[in-house]
């Protein structure tokens, strides 16, 4: 064998711990199959000989591999048939999530139960079943959990024909879904007891390295995937051909890339575009071109070099963490779980609990997603927010109290924590009241006397004067519940408000969703020098 071939099966085997043995063969050798791993860095083909202690054993080139089944699927004739497969609680939709998020969400929440968490293929393309047992695997059985991972929209059928207990999606239920759950009794499926937020998911338009542009309008990356602009010299950049990479029509990411630089307007596929099967595949292709420019999950840019883009009015919209969290970043979505009310019993709420909370912040970082946890970035006076304060082309009125903004921000920090309201409505969405429990524990742990600014913001839509007391009423409605929520725990923190109206827009204004974004209560802290 070539030593570079072997080499590099022999790094792509140690990497999941796959260990060649000398196992002795079934007496009937078995045909051809394949083994991939969800994320495409393992796809090995090999003579299928058992299945054992959760083990596929294949035989290849390399020898006799065990590879564990909680790492890889089963493709080909010859796969090994499990059976019909019955469960305590089923999980069913989006695979982004099911084999994204869910085997290490299973093995987080077993952990925090004291419990072991065994993972078994059931033998069906993205299937897995989770055996929970009490005390590290020494005591009773605690529960099984079977997550079929396919398609957000099966998450909801699934709901719908009471064959699942959690669907899993990697958008919002859409308004007839929810109707339809609702007339079978399921409840509102929009309100916090149905509808879980479990992380961020942002797509990142992505390059070559070597490319040295680092930015780009949304008008150009429109004009880019439309075919008006095909050399990167119209953009800044060398002059070369510009190679696109997308993705199938059909593919809920380029859905949600579409949706963000079109809006309902988004073209079909250029003739000589590539189009890449999955984010791993739209990675190596734009890493392997130094012309190619593609768009991938934020869990996916493996050394590609993201953009930052600036939206129609100026404002850099940077792809991290911190600008997915507030909602500001103009490409992602939200990952979600939900639930019907009339039949969560306590195991299956017992599990989603944990997996929209804290807890599991670090199992969904690890899994490549961007969990709901609070950062914190200082307020640069070199910023674009710092700059466009300091416009000297706004009359006097207003501007004095873009001055009064950018000197309070000198002594304060911005937390990614951002409260939004339910469009038409004076109540919080969903984000925000799960927001207003995490917010209680992160200030719970800041020393005593630290000085929290809940800060008002409006869209642009009546009166300046109007939009300001506007802004002003919404701080101060969610420092108090805040207060309600956190009860005597925040008696050493000091709060204060301020509304600023329409100053200081984090979006522009000439969409509803646009302006919702901009309707917001920021929460500043003290800077550290402050």
């Amino acid at each position: 064998m070539d030593l570079t071939v072997y080499k590099k099966y022999k790094n792509l085997v140690s990497s999941f711990a796959l260990s060649a043995a000398l196992i002795t063969p079934a007496a009937t050798m078995a045909g051809e199959v394949t083994l991939k791993s969800a994320d495409g860095t393992v796809n090995l083909v090999g003579e299928f000989i058992e299945f054992t202690d959760n083990n596929y054993v294949i035989r290849t080139g390399l020898g006799d591999l065990r590879i564990s089944a909680s790492r890889v699927s089963c493709a080909g004739a010859d796969c090994p048939d499990f059976g019909s497969t019955d469960a305590d609680i089923t999980i069913a939709g989006s695979d982004a999530i099911g084999t994204g998020v869910m085997p290490l969400l299973m093995s987080g929440y077993g952990a925090s139960l004291g419990a072991e968490a065994t993972q078994t293929a059931t033998g069906v393309d993205g299937q897995f079943i989770t055996e929970m047992v009490g005390d590290e695997g020494f005591g009773d059985p605690m529960g099984s959990y079977l997550v079929s991972s396919t398609s957000s929209g099966d998450a909801f059928r699934t709901l719908l024909d009471r064959t699942s207990q959690v669907g899993m999606s990697a958008r919002r239920i859409t308004p007839d879904e929810a109707r339809a759950l609702r007339a079978d009794g399921a409840g509102n499926m929009v309100s916090t007891d149905s509808e879980h937020i479990i992380a961020v998911d942002s797509l990142v338009v992505i390059t070559h390295p070597n490319n040295p542009v680092k930015s780009i309008t949304l008008e150009q990356l429109r004009d880019i995937y439309n075919g008006s602009i095909t050399n990167w010299s119209e953009v800044g950049g060398e002059n070369a051909a510009i190679t696109l990479v997308d993705r199938a029509v059909d593919s809920g990411t380029r859905e949600v890339f579409m949706n963000g630089v079109y809006g309902d307007q988004a073209p079909a596929p250029l003739a000589d575009t590539i189009v890449a099967a999955d984010n791993n595949q739209m990675a190596a292709q734009v890493n392997a071109d130094e012309t190619a420019i593609g768009f991938v999950g934020y869990a996916f840019q493996r050394g590609a070099s993201a953009l930052s883009l600036v939206n129609d009015c100026g404002l850099t919209m940077i792809p991290d963490a911190f600008s997915a969290r507030t909602e500001e970043y103009a490409l992602q979505r939200l990952m979600y779980l939900y639930t019907r009310d009339d039949t969560a019993d306590e195991a299956t709420m017992d599990f989603i609990h944990y997996a929209e909370s804290s807890a599991a912040d670090e199992v969904i970082a690890k899994a490549g997603f961007i969990d709901l946890g609070i950062d914190r970035r200082e307020q640069a006076l070199d910023g674009d927010r710092a700059r466009a304060l300091l416009n000297p082309n706004v009359d006097a009125y207003e501007g004095g109290f873009m001055r009064e903004m950018l000197s309070q921000m000198v002594d304060y920090d911005r937390l990614s924590t951002t409260f939004r309201f339910r469009t038409g409505s004076q109540n919080l969405d969903q984000r925000g009241v799960l927001n207003l429990e995490r917010l209680a524990d992160f200030l719970e742990t800041q020393p005593e006397g630290t000085k929290i600014l809940f800060v008002g913001f409006t869209d642009d839509v009546g009166a300046f004067d109007s939009n300001r007391s506007l802004s002003q009423s919404r701080a101060e409605q969610v420092r108090a519940e805040l207060q309600n929520v956190a009860g005597d725990r925040l008696t050493n923190i000091e709060m204060a408000t301020a509304g600023y109206g329409e100053i200081a827009p984090s979006a522009c204004n000439t969409s509803e969703n646009e302006r919702q974004i901009n309707r917001r209560v920021e929460v500043w802290i003290e800077a550290a020098n402050g």
